[in-house]
């Protein structure tokens, strides 16, 4: 009885101190953006940035041709709370998961409907949304991903030499 008091306290204690990690010290920290737009519609993307690190983008990380989780860790959200239109296509107001195939002169943006989740565990049958997008070239070197919202509307990620842009607006 004594031992296995003792194991459930041990236990406990594991939980709490691995649960209450910082996940600011992570090499992919934690960020988030969240936007009203001049059309009334809130965006709120939650995401980790990941580094560089020598990789090369595209090649070792965010692979040309495949599905990449937009961010690192746990799935990057994006949330509206209007019905909306991604590059002229309806998107339902609610909360997804945001994954990209990233392209050297086109990206497809994915939306999907499993947002509370690890990242890399994607399912393409609960996409709810793709839009192909162009993927920039840049003149600067971004060493870590980052997303931006504009008060237009228009998101962009950013890493690497690449950005890649796509425009929310309130659905008509």
């Amino acid at each position: 009885m004594k031992a296995s008091s003792i194991l459930f306290f041990l236990t406990m204690i594991s939980f709490v101190t691995f649960g209450q990690t910082d996940k600011s010290k992570r090499p992919s920290p934690p960020d988030s953006v969240k936007v009203k737009t001049t059309d009334g519609v809130t965006i709120a993307i939650h995401y980790s940035k990941p580094s560089l690190k020598g990789r090369q983008l595209g090649v070792d990380i965010a692979p040309v041709g495949k599905v990449w989780r937009m961010g690192a860790n746990e799935a990057t959200t994006f949330a509206v709370d209007k019905n909306v239109t991604i590059d002229g296509k309806a998107l339902p107001a609610g909360k997804y998961s945001l994954y990209s195939i990233p392209g050297e002169q086109q990206s497809t943006i994915i939306f999907n409907k499993t947002w509370n989740q690890w990242g890399t565990k994607y399912d393409e049958s609960q996409d709810a949304l793709r839009v192909e997008v162009s993927s920039v070239q840049s003149a600067t070197n971004q060493e870590q991903f980052t997303i931006q919202v504009a008060p237009s509307g228009t998101v962009t990620s950013s890493w690497g030499t690449y950005t890649v842009p796509f425009s929310v607006k309130a659905a008509k």
